[in-house]
């Protein structure tokens, strides 16, 4: 697969331009992306992304927790770095590029700190969390909290972006987690997305030649970045075992080697769909270690 991709990458603005519009057109990022108090009032009701048997509706407690105004209307980033957590960002020395970027995103709660700094930066302007993660590491946050908000403190003032509307099962956990941050006074600001847009992202992905049972958190972010960004550079996409370049057996996570679960994700597809963009000039698809500065 390694064999397509151009190391001479070249941004090429009519293709870039054209993905744009029809991301606008078939889902409307900019304005729809995140559920708001303007675009989403109390008795709303939508149908879960995650499960499409379920009707969730709006209520007082949840309408609350949404940001009064869409945080991304009518604005546009220069360049963003959108940060996968591959292994094959380990020893990359990757972290100050990532850093430079407008604005940086980052999925699914990754260490930033100890030693990884070097490799994967800092900088956090969006990071997301699977509730799936509460869950697991932080007990449903239904008992002690404070372990969670120490691991939220390496994103600063960041905004928290949880799927929490996609499944039933996820709100009550992403009500708590919000809540959590609030009550200790976090500079954070948790935002769900809508499982409208996700429902819309999904389908035109399809007509682009993607299959899977369900988009990836990164697909996900890579797509709100495509149109808010001018240039969109991702890292840490690299879905096998092997360095692409030293051949060198490498972890699934540049911090653990724990597996996804099967049948859920198609990653190796939705890279293909990845490494497609990238040579079309879309985005640039970062493989391998960068460049010291």
């Amino acid at each position: 697969m390694l064999k397509t991709y151009s190391q001479s990458w070249k941004k090429k603005e009519d293709n870039h331009h054209e993905i744009r519009i029809k991301l606008n057109l078939k889902v409307n990022g900019h304005e729809k992306a995140i559920l708001t108090q303007e675009n989403t009032p109390v008795g709303s009701k939508f149908i879960a992304d995650g499960d499409r048997k379920r009707t969730i509706e709006v209520k007082s407690e949840h309408f609350d927790t949404f940001l009064k105004v869409n945080p991304f209307a009518n604005k546009t980033y220069g360049s963003c770095a959108v940060v996968g957590n591959a292994g094959i960002l380990a020893n990359s020395s990757c972290g100050k590029m990532i850093d430079s970027a407008e604005y940086v995103i980052r999925c699914n709660l990754p260490p930033l700190t100890n030693g990884y700094e070097k490799h994967v930066g800092v900088k956090t302007d969006l990071v997301s969390a699977n509730p799936s993660i509460l869950s697991q590491k932080y007990g449903s946050l239904l008992g002690a909290r404070r372990k969670f908000m120490e691991k939220l403190c390496q994103y600063g003032n960041s905004m928290l972006l949880f799927p929490a509307f996609s499944y039933v099962a996820n709100i009550a956990v992403c009500m708590r987690a919000f809540h959590t941050i609030k009550d200790f006074g976090s500079p954070m600001q948790p935002i769900y997305f809508s499982p409208e847009y996700l429902k819309n992202l999904d389908s035109f992905w399809r007509t682009q030649g993607w299959k899977a049972v369900r988009l990836t958190t990164g697909m996900m972010l890579t797509s709100m970045a495509l149109e808010l960004c001018d240039n969109v550079h991702l890292y840490g996409f690299w879905p096998f075992s092997l360095h692409p370049h030293t051949f060198e057996e490498m972890t699934n996570h540049y911090y653990d080697d724990k597996r996804p679960k099967g049948g859920f994700h198609a990653m190796p597809e939705e890279f293909k769909l990845l490494l497609k963009l990238h040579n079309q000039g879309v985005l640039k698809l970062h493989l391998g270690n960068c460049k010291p500065n």
